[in-house]
């Protein structure tokens, strides 16, 4: 496994599992399965309604706490000071864990300014090791870590061969941020399995689409969460560590970038309606 080291020293493991959209019904027996096979950070949100499933994966799957790196994120009702706080302490309760190894703010929305002074709180109290946002794109990510005391470790975005996030990347390296993906498959969009330029490279190195795409993302210091429901598929997405694209190969994959995302975006004034409207509900 490789790891990267966050700007306040913690290691962080560079590729993990995600449960976005892991039915909580499921959840637990995928986190165990993602655990077995070998991954140790996962990654979950308070909106993903999955936190408790991973609580109980965590506390049977036999491995010390102190080897896994659990990740989650406040949503956006319950941005501010107070009421992110108490959201934080009851993704501990649902975690069964008395501490978080890295807690984003999941949306650049409501009263994000507070969210972020409990997490600092939360930081120096020792229940989250480190501390950092999503979705945040470069603008709003500058503007936020110049006024807070505890600068941001982590920023997670939509992070695909489709939207390589060059630029915001760039912000990041400058600003001591890591860069993680969310949906490093794109969920699937533009035929992403199919895709031909990644077929065409993955014959040459013997590895699948999927594959070739997180040894992309993974050459370029980025930080991983794949996820599948499929305990084959978990182990394919794991096996990406013994081969190496040639760089003529990565910059033939860097042309795949649209620059655009495939989801939404976060300047679309009907998208920022919808999620302030969640916070007002």
């Amino acid at each position: 496994m490789n790891y990267v080291t966050l700007n306040n020293g913690v290691k962080m493991p560079q590729l993990g599992y995600g449960v976005y959209q892991v039915d909580p019904q499921e959840a637990e027996r995928c986190v165990l399965d993602a655990i077995r096979v070998g991954y140790r950070m996962i990654d979950t949100a308070q909106a993903y309604q999955n936190e408790e499933d991973v609580g109980q994966a965590i506390a049977k799957c036999g491995v010390p706490r102190s080897e896994l790196f659990v990740v989650t994120k406040i949503w956006i009702t319950n941005a501010g000071e107070e009421k992110a706080y108490a959201s934080i302490l009851e993704s501990l309760e649902k975690l069964q864990s008395n501490y978080i190894d890295l807690l984003l703010i999941h949306q650049p929305f409501g009263d994000y300014y507070g969210t972020y002074r409990a997490m600092e709180r939360a930081y120096r109290e020792g229940k989250v090791r480190a501390i950092g946002v999503s979705n945040f794109y470069p603008d709003r990510f500058v503007d936020l870590q110049a006024h807070v005391e505890v600068k941001p470790a982590v920023n997670q975005v939509e992070l695909h061969v489709f939207n390589q996030q060059i630029t915001a990347q760039k912000y990041m390296e400058k600003y001591g941020c890591q860069i993680m993906s969310w949906g490093p498959f794109a969920e699937g969009r533009n035929d992403f399995f199919n895709n031909e330029t990644l077929s065409s490279i993955g014959k040459k190195y013997g590895k699948t689409v999927a594959q070739v795409a997180l040894r992309y993302l993974l050459q370029r210091g980025v930080v991983l969460i794949p996820k599948s429901t499929h305990r084959e598929r978990m182990e394919q997405n794991m096996n990406i560590f013994d081969f190496e694209l040639v760089e003529e190969d990565m910059r033939t994959i860097e042309k795949l970038d649209t620059k655009q995302s495939l989801f939404f975006s976060h300047y679309d004034p009907e998208m920022v309606e919808f999620l302030i409207s969640l916070v007002h509900a």
